[in-house]
């Protein structure tokens, strides 16, 4: 077992609200239903995974999300924290401190990866055994990972314009300025609009939510 805990990032997939850049071309209840997709696949991969602690930090009414009552019954698993701060950065940051308080080393993923698997997730535990902090960057200039051994050395997030195409690049850069030594991990790309969708299906699990799901809505 990893002595670790897997922090994953989410936002309820209501319509509306969620992936709305796919809404624009996909309409937003079948957007959000691929972000739910997506999401559940990505709960299955770090519930596979022997790690010591599994915390989710959720935004957002869960109640009027896609496949809301799967989402919870997959949450059982998990321990759910409140995101709080303002702005994407210092919620950030926030929720690397809370994730923090079981006293481990903390990875934080998104749900914009359901090509996550248990073997990419080993190769960050693995890199955070001998390094400050793991990075994974995202294909398209954010990133999809972060590692960090302790919760403060996250707080460097705060400075970092989040969801740029340097935000990958910043993000590494404020590391560094902070004096952490930084292991990079493979890279992936995540699914913002229906252009990303093809690559990241062809690396998903046929059998997967997000593949279903994106099949069935004509992607």
């Amino acid at each position: 077992m990893w002595a670790c805990t897997v922090l994953v990032v989410a936002k309820a997939p209501v319509p509306g609200l969620a992936k709305t850049r796919l809404a624009a071309d996909l309409g937003a209840e079948v957007a959000a239903d691929i972000a739910a997709a997506a999401l559940l696949d990505t709960l299955d991969t770090v519930a596979a995974v022997p790690v010591s602690r599994r915390v989710v930090a959720m935004t957002g009414d869960l109640a009027r999300a896609c496949r809301y009552r799967e989402i919870e019954r997959r949450l059982a698993d998990f321990t759910v924290i409140e995101q709080r701060g303002h702005g994407f950065a210092e919620r950030l940051a926030h929720a690397h401190r809370d994730a923090a308080a079981f006293g481990l080393p903390v990875l934080q993923i998104g749900m914009d990866t359901p090509q996550v698997n248990p073997e990419l997730i080993d190769e960050c535990c693995r890199g955070l055994r001998d390094t400050d902090a793991v990075l994974g960057l995202a294909a398209d200039g954010g990133w999809w990972v972060l590692g960090v051994r302790k919760p403060s050395m996250a707080e460097c997030l705060r400075t970092v314009p989040m969801s740029q195409p340097d935000t990958g690049a910043r993000t590494l850069l404020a590391l560094f300025d902070a004096g952490l030594g930084v292991r990079l991990v493979t890279e992936l790309a995540d699914v913002d609009t229906v252009a990303d969708i093809d690559g990241v299906r062809c690396v998903c699990a046929p059998g997967g939510r997000f593949a279903q799901a994106t099949r069935l809505a004509g992607v």
